[in-house]
């Protein structure tokens, strides 16, 4: 169960730096310095509303340290319903009681579309088109790309590119800027222990 959730609308002029912060303090009170943050993007690029894990491991890929954080599922390399399974497996046998923020694309309320979410919690990929698919995560964020209706696979297939793409940088830049707090954080701790 996913708590202490924030809703962040993603065309707000301050996305990123409120998704940022949250990102920050999520991690500051639970990661420290030897246990190993891995950025789960879970998604296909064979659905445009399902898009939104892999566009952003995309370009999370690109710009983030990977001495200090590992990211799965790319548009090279998705994370998706048939090789989950496989993924959480190496992820548990590589990283010792790793921390796993994981990121995933959702149906929601009208009123609830363009809002990304983050929480405390794993998050159930793959319950809006009823997979079973296991929980995963220390940190549930999710993009609400469309609204739920019956239809989900439709839904995911007719939703805009515009705003998952939208969406994938707001975490993007949110992610980015946390980790470089985070990193400055314990370079001042390190600094006062010497």
């Amino acid at each position: 169960m996913i708590k202490n959730i924030y809703y962040i609308d993603a065309m707000s002029e301050n996305a990123a730096k409120r998704f940022g912060d949250i990102f920050f303090n999520k991690i500051h009170d639970n990661l420290d310095e030897y246990r190993r943050l891995i950025i789960l993007c879970i998604g296909t690029d064979r659905a445009t509303g399902d898009s939104l894990g892999p566009i952003t491991g995309h370009k999370l890929i690109s710009t983030v340290d990977s001495g200090d954080v590992s990211i799965f599922g790319t548009l090279e390399k998705p994370v998706h319903a048939k090789n989950i399974h496989q993924t959480l497996d190496y992820i548990h046998a590589a990283y010792d009681n790793p921390f796993i923020a994981a990121i995933d694309a959702c149906l929601g309320k009208p009123e609830s579309v363009g809002y990304i979410t983050i929480g405390e919690g794993p998050i159930n990929p793959g319950a809006g088109l009823s997979k079973s698919l296991p929980t995963v995560g220390n940190m549930s964020i999710t993009g609400i790309v469309n609204v739920a209706m019956g239809m989900d696979f439709a839904v995911l297939q007719n939703t805009r590119l515009h705003l998952v793409v939208k969406m994938a940088e707001v975490i993007h830049a949110g992610i980015y800027a946390g980790l470089k707090n985070y990193q400055k954080s314990y370079s001042r701790i390190n600094k006062n222990i010497v």
